[in-house]
């Protein structure tokens, strides 16, 4: 099963790319300058170019420490493009999967062919426990969180950037003080990316006492919530059953958030989806022989998927949408695994997941294809939890809009009081777990 989709950089990237390592070219001259010593560096040793082409093959998690070998690296990794372009093309992307320990910690679990490791994090929430944060989503090396009743959190735990929302003020926007403010019910929270605005956008879909839908939108670019009530369908609550009826974390993929079906009914149910460009909904219809009432979606490869119990409760499911949008593309996979998770897939297209064996081995497996068992990781101390979604997400080194406008305005700052600014930058050792919220 390969459904890994290659892309090139666009040239808009590409002249990106080359300002950037033009301005490291000019760093790694002063840096020069500034040697006292005769002795040669790396730089002097290998063009810059070639080290930036052997950055990008490095993975993810070991440039965070290349930041420290010099001011000149520092500047190269920490600039926006070469995130964008080390998260798009590099061949050692690195997919995790994220669930919260307690309260003031989570676990982030990697596996891959050959090795399973795990890492303890410390999540940017400043409520003292019991915090009660769930995770809904992940979107370009970014988590969402969420806790009751009207809280967000979005955390990069790799580099530790995270920005804090509430949105008490959209769904009581209907009240009118000194009345008591409306009942309301949210059904459905969404991330993800409109690449045509470089924004991220946080959806949440919501019906207030007198059975109305609403859909409201949150940039993170320009910090402020967009109404989106228009786009709602008028025939949301007899032909879709409502914001109720589907899981409330949706998926992001290909432009678009994505919500499985919470009771599956029959074939004519269908996953629903926005999408962040158009602003528009659009359906999915799910397999005919679909058997289990209740699937949940997934990613595979570059790959939208159904995975659920099977009727006799010894096996999963997994359904694979091989082309996007083409109903008759959907594949079925089965994998002799009760309540089996897919993740994500290995090098070789096999299925790494979560589940229990009829041996009643637990834990984390590779499975190929045709349903037989490769690889029973034993090394992990982690479990995820039974009732846990879930979370899987690719790391990055990409920042927020806000970091973004943050640096800008410093490096303004530094010049209007003439301060020249050589891209000199620190690395911190608790990157981990101390976070700036």
């Amino acid at each position: 099963m390969n459904c890994e989709k290659l892309s090139n950089p666009s040239m808009h990237k590409k002249k990106k790319l080359k300002h950037t390592v033009n301005k490291a070219k000019e760093q790694s001259i002063m840096e020069n300058k500034n040697q006292n010593d005769k002795s040669k560096s790396i730089h002097d040793i290998l063009p810059l170019d070639l080290i930036h082409i052997i950055l990008l093959r490095v993975p993810i998690r070991h440039l965070a420490r290349l930041k420290c070998v010099s001011k000149l690296w520092c500047s190269l990794i920490s600039d926006r493009d070469f995130a964008e372009l080390h998260f798009h093309h590099s061949p050692a992307a690195t997919n995790a999967c994220f669930f919260m320990k307690n309260d003031t910690t989570a676990y982030l679990v990697y596996l891959d062919d050959n090795d399973a490791s795990e890492k303890l994090v410390c999540p940017p929430f400043q409520k003292k426990p019991p915090s009660n944060f769930s995770v809904l989503g992940s979107c370009r090396g970014f988590i969402l969180f969420h806790r009751d009743p009207h809280f967000l959190v979005v955390w990069n735990p790799l580099t530790g950037s995270s920005k804090r929302i509430s949105y008490s003020h959209i769904v009581h926007r209907s009240s009118k003080p000194p009345g008591p403010r409306i009942g309301y019910d949210v059904y459905l929270h969404g991330f993800g990316y409109d690449a045509s605005q470089d924004d991220y956008l946080l959806l949440v879909g919501w019906c207030d006492c007198e059975g109305q839908y609403h859909l409201d939108c949150f940039s993170l670019r320009t910090n402020s919530w967009i109404n989106h009530d228009a786009a709602v369908p008028k025939n949301l609550g007899i032909q879709l059953l409502g914001f109720r009826y589907w899981h409330s974390g949706g998926l992001f993929f290909n432009g678009a958030v994505h919500w499985a079906p919470w009771d599956l009914k029959d074939y004519r149910d269908v996953i629903i989806i926005f999408d962040l460009m158009k602003m528009t909904f659009s359906t999915i219809s799910v397999p005919e022989q679909l058997s289990c009432s209740s699937p949940s979606l997934t990613l595979l490869g570059n790959c939208l998927a159904l995975y659920s119990g099977n009727d006799d409760c010894r096996n999963t499911d997994i359904w694979v949408m091989k082309e996007y949008k083409v109903h008759s593309s959907w594949t079925l996979y089965q994998i002799p695994c009760k309540d089996f998770r897919p993740l994500c897939l290995s090098s070789n297209g096999d299925i790494i997941g979560r589940g229990y064996t009829s041996y009643d081995k637990t834990g984390y497996f590779i499975y190929n294809v045709r349903g037989n068992l490769l690889k029973h990781f034993k090394s992990l101390c982690c479990q995820l939890p039974y009732r846990e979604r879930n979370n899987v997400y690719t790391e990055s080194l990409l920042p927020l809009p806000s970091d973004i406008k943050d640096k800008d305005n410093n490096k303004k700052m530094k010049k209007e009081i003439g301060i020249i600014d050589h891209g000199l930058a620190s690395c911190s050792p608790g990157l981990w777990c101390s976070f700036e919220v």
